[in-house]
């Protein structure tokens, strides 16, 4: 009975009658192709990752132009009535604890920092906070229930 129904299908000359066999091995090419192509996506996900923190490892030059750049960044930010600015992003294991520190807030969480943001918080620490401002840093996002990307925010009061 299954080669009639085979034949019928040939017969009709589409696939619009496919055996169960046939829907079955269709059904698992199409699930191969997904795998296939989340693996590569994942691949490519990591490759940038790994690429941003290695480009995240190094300190900032903190020129008078991007010191220039930076304030004219607050100043727009504060015109718009905001009290706080993203001013670094990075992935979670640029913490030498993951981010654990900064999660439970913990006094010593700038030791844990290396490179760049490390860089952002002397910034802050030796040029920003004598003027008032502040910096907050916490864990931004959690994929699958782990610290993923921690931000860094220079914050102030003008109440």
């Amino acid at each position: 009975m299954n080669e009639q129904h085979t034949t019928q299908a040939q017969d009709l000359g589409d696939e619009t009658f496919m055996s169960v066999a046939d829907l079955k091995a269709y059904v698992a090419q199409v699930e191969a192709a997904k795998a296939s192509e989340s693996y590569a996506a994942i691949e490519q996900a990591d490759q940038a990752r790994r690429v941003l923190i290695e480009k995240l490892m190094k300190p900032i030059d903190f020129t008078p132009e991007k010191a220039h750049a930076f304030l004219e960044r607050l100043r727009l930010a504060a015109t718009r009535g905001d009290t706080q600015l993203l001013v670094a992003r990075f992935p979670s294991e640029m913490c030498t604890d993951h981010g654990r520190a900064i999660n439970n807030a913990e006094d010593g969480w700038p030791d844990t920092l290396v490179g760049t943001p490390r860089s952002v918080y002397e910034i802050w620490r030796d040029k920003l906070k004598p003027l008032g401002y502040h910096l907050n840093a916490m864990v931004i996002d959690w994929p699958e229930g782990l610290p993923g990307h921690v931000g860094m925010y220079i914050a102030w009061n003008l109440a």
